[in-house]
């Protein structure tokens, strides 16, 4: 089950980043200070790599469906919504205490690479079982 829901996220979010890519790039250019426009720029391309990194997660746990996956699927997830979350609204508002919420994002993120990693060494030593 949770191929699938990782799956599905990852898409959902490779559709928001793009949408939002586009509306940055055409529909805020101009609008927003050319620091609110970084801001909101990096949360587009950290929702971008951490779609990947979950498009990743999901086709390895239809492989090696082990808890350090799930974790890993579940950070990646949490990571996006909180950093990514927070640099949006941080552009698209100017409410700076926003910024307080983006640094949990990004140990969400560190969560989840951990994870991905410590699942690799698991995997390296027991390829038959990832946890």
């Amino acid at each position: 089950m949770p191929a699938s829901i990782f799956l599905f996220i990852a898409a959902c979010s490779g559709f928001i980043a793009v949408a939002l890519g586009a509306f940055g790039a055409h529909g805020l250019k101009g609008r927003l200070a050319p620091y609110l426009m970084d801001v909101f720029q990096t949360g587009v391309q950290y929702q971008f790599y951490h779609t990947l990194a979950l498009l990743l997660v999901a086709v390895l746990v239809l492989h090696q469906n082990g808890r350090a996956l799930r974790i890993a699927g579940w950070s990646f997830t949490l990571g996006m919504i909180l950093f990514s979350g927070s640099l949006y609204l941080l552009a698209l508002t100017g409410t700076h205490w926003l910024g307080a919420v983006t640094p949990v994002g990004g140990l969400a993120f560190l969560t989840g690479w951990a994870a991905l990693a410590y699942s690799a060494l698991q995997l390296s030593r027991n390829p038959n079982n990832a946890d």
